[in-house]
């Protein structure tokens, strides 16, 4: 149990706990919730590929697995979840001990199975939805980034073009003649269904536009009339794409200087919603709506703010004090396009490019439930923008390889029931006797959809532990000594089109909840403080008026009260054994993270930073609550360094990953060396080499991250420095007297760890 993430690369899922106790009561005691950090598409060691369709139990659904129990001459297996006899499909007649199928080999938890899928492999979809409302100069540069993504598709992939502005224009790509484009009005609120009889698109209609345009027949024939029209494959459409975009001009409705330009984004992605549903069955391509958009929607549905300069847009402040008057009602019609997207099994994806806000707060439901990447930048300039861009489109080993039209379902034990689940999914109205009562994010079902995913892309499942062993000792002995089960069966579509079935069952053990070592050994304090801060993110979005530092410190006091050993009210005793040991660390960094603390953040910000939070896996997720840090010095090879302003020093480099930024911070006179260009002379070729090292490891760092972090070139003292300084544990400030004798200073009321520790140990030893 040692190292969980030896775990991790065979099962692909964490569990905050791995022993866990066998009454509600004492799973109460515990403080910490129960849950799995499952990553669906992770790439796993020992995970056969196997050209069969997998066998399910005929009671309770879950797949035939290592831990089912094998009656070889009767050819009949035992389900360890609901203990139903089950008879071998005739195909498996041959099965002896010596002759097992793969999903029996005991080391093959995680197992994927081909299914066949009928119609064959469908190519891609992406509609493309381009904001007109900008300058310019942003718009060529956008411009150029759509048309380097074209050179990326693959030559089958269907794409199609919504631009908008005050109207949205739907462009026929189909039409060769001359440019044609459908105009909507921004400040109408668009219904799906005449959205598609306006186009022409209405499904089962007279099919006159399939005549008129040979190319419709492609994919699907009279039930998809818009292939060929509005879609159409990349092979034929590349060069009336190409030209549409080249001769893509900013809105003619120039908006007079104290107002803002009217911008209907909500509507665009009404339309553009509406044109996939009529264009595309549900379940077939992989569809993409990619939204890039350089401002407010101050018109039409989804609106943000009004158009006069003189109203500010909403802060953190105005939603605290609901003095936000269009939050809740954008929010709402954000909600509504969710589940049309969910419906159709599409994808939003979100490209926010603006000095400004742009709405990402309000759009959150409909990527979040879609699976939608989001990237936010300053302008279509920016580095984060164009290499975000280009990693959705990489196909080698440098790409996401995104999988499209997901589903999770999860089946346990008796005595476990499913709580709910936080992450970029949404529930599917499955009702099973597994749903707890107590729901925690999206409830109610042990089944979600995932429209899209990547191999980073992380659930966090909750359970519940319902179980009530009153009895004698020795039952209790006997109860200890069980194990329980879990199984996760993941469906879903590879980039290739290929259909996969991946099953993960694993097994932990039950243990008297009085027994405080056995669960300390099973305690995996690194996927509890991301399920603590996933847990976090979500109680802060659902609940009002919830003081999140203050539920974090209770929940670390009573958790070191109930597993610390101390002598009550006595401070300078407390320890917590090895397994807990960072547990309190890493809250103290979360207390002091961009997730908990809005302050200087606006609300687009907070939504991008808990959406990546909420989607990302174990050790991507920790490096955002608690960075690294490495130092470089003439001294010796990098080495890690504490998140401490003591790590500063003047004749070194740090690189500091803290995954929506690197850093690289140069010392005092590792940067007066470098202004006197001494890594310029032969003689100093170990200088230049020091300068290389953390550049090149940075770059590395940077080299496959979704979304691409902003890189920070950065000396002591300078300005850019607060981007290290504001991820260090402040152990010497302007009011301390300073510790390990740092030069640095950091300007700060905020308490340092060892002043939390000591809190924390005064707490917890005191009677309870």
């Amino acid at each position: 149990m040692a190292d969980f993430s030896e775990l991790e690369a065979r099962e692909g899922v964490r569990l905050s706990w791995n022993v866990w106790p066998n009454t509600k009561l004492e799973a109460t005691k515990c403080v910490l919730p129960f849950a799995a950090l499952v990553t669906p598409c992770k790439k796993l060691q020992d995970c056969p590929v196997v050209p069969y369709q997998p066998v399910p139990c005929r009671s309770c659904g879950a797949v035939l697995n290592p831990f089912a129990r094998v009656d070889f001459p009767g050819k009949l297996w035992v389900c360890p979840f609901c203990y139903t006899r089950n008879q071998f499909p005739p195909h498996y007649n041959a099965i002896s001990e010596s002759n097992l199928p793969a999903e029996l080999f005991p080391n093959y938890s995680a197992i994927d199975y081909t299914i066949p899928k009928p119609g064959g492999p469908q190519p891609p979809a992406y509609i493309f939805v381009v904001d007109t409302c900008v300058s310019e100069d942003e718009l060529d540069t956008c411009k150029g980034a759509l048309l380097q993504a074209l050179g990326l598709l693959p030559e089958n992939a269907l794409v199609g073009l919504v631009t908008y502005g005050t109207h949205v224009q739907v462009h026929e790509i189909g039409f060769t003649e001359c440019a044609k484009s459908w105009v909507f009005q921004g400040s109408k609120e668009c219904d799906p269904r005449k959205v598609a009889h306006q186009l022409g698109l209405n499904r089962g209609g007279p099919g006159q536009q399939q005549r008129d345009h040979p190319g419709a027949g492609h994919q699907g024939g009279s039930a998809q009339p818009g292939l060929g029209r509005f879609l159409l494959p990349l092979s034929e459409g590349e060069f009336v794409l190409s030209d549409l975009l080249e001769n893509l001009h900013v809105d003619s409705f120039q908006a007079p200087i104290d107002k803002r330009a009217a911008r209907c984004t909500g509507t665009a992605l009404q339309v553009a919603t509406a044109l996939a549903g009529a264009c595309l069955t549900p379940g077939g391509s992989a569809t993409r709506i990619m939204l890039f958009v350089g401002g407010p929607a101050t018109v039409g549905s989804g609106s943000v703010v009004q158009r006069e300069k003189t109203e500010a847009i909403r802060s953190h402040k105005d939603l605290v004090k609901d003095q936000a008057p269009f939050f809740q009602k954008a929010t709402q019609f954000y909600e509504s396009l969710a589940h049309q997207l969910v419906l159709q099994g599409h994808t939003l994806d979100v490209f926010a490019c603006a000095l400004d806000q742009v709405g990402l707060a309000e759009m959150k439901p409909a990527i979040e439930r879609t699976g939608g990447m989001v990237a936010l930048a300053e302008s279509y300039h920016h580095q984060t923008f164009k290499d975000s861009l280009r990693q959705i489109f990489l196909k080698d080993e440098d790409g996401l390889n995104i999988c499209s039209h997901g589903t999770v379902e999860v089946f346990c034990s008796k005595d476990i029931k499913v709580s709910g689940c936080v992450g970029p999914c949404a529930p599917l109205d499955k009702k099973s006797p597994l749903v707890s009562e107590n729901t925690v994010g999206m409830g109610g079902t042990t089944v979600w959809r995932l429209c899209s995913l990547s191999e980073s892309t992380t659930l966090c499942v909750f359970f519940d532990i319902v179980g009530n062993k009153e009895g004698p000792q020795d039952a209790a002995a006997m109860m200890a000594s069980q194990q329980f089960f879990m199984q996760f069966q993941v469906k879903y579509t590879t980039l290739q089109g290929e259909a996969r079935m991946r099953v993960i069952t694993l097994t932990r053990h039950w243990t008297d909840g009085g027994n405080v070592q056995d669960l300390l050994a099973g305690f995996d304090q690194e996927a509890s403080a991301v399920i603590m801060a996933r847990l976090l993110s979500s109680k802060m979005e659902a609940e009002e008026e919830f003081n999140a530092t203050r539920w974090l410190d209770r929940a670390l006091i009573r958790m070191c009260s109930r597993f610390g050993d101390y002598r009550t009210e006595d401070p300078t005793s407390f320890q917590l054994s090895p397994q807990m040991s960072i547990y309190p660390q890493f809250m103290f960094n979360l207390r002091r993270s961009q997730f908990v603390q809005v302050f200087n953040n606006s609300p687009d910000e907070t939504a991008y930073f808990r959406m990546v939070l909420c989607c990302e896996d174990a050790f991507n997720s920790l490096v955002m609550i608690q960075p690294t840090l490495t130092s470089y010095s003439f001294n010796g090879p990098p080495e890690p360094a504490l998140l401490d302003v003591a790590s500063i020093a003047a004749d070194s480099i740090l690189l500091l990953d803290a995954f929506f930024q690197v850093v690289v911070f140069h010392g005092s006179t590792i940067a007066q060396w470098r202004k006197a260009k001494y890594q310029d002379r032969p003689e100093h070729a170990a200088f230049s080499q020091l300068l290389k090292t953390p550049m090149e490891d940075a770059a590395e760092i940077i080299k496959g991250r979704f979304p691409v972090p902003r890189l920070v070139d950065c000396d002591q003292h300078g300005s850019q420095a607060r981007f290290l300084l504001a991820k260090l544990n402040p152990s010497s400030t302007y009011n301390s007297s300073g510790a390990g004798g740092s030069a640095e200073v950091i300007m700060t009321d905020d308490v340092s760890l060892q002043v939390f520790m000591d809190h924390l140990r005064k707490l917890a030893v005191a009677p309870s």
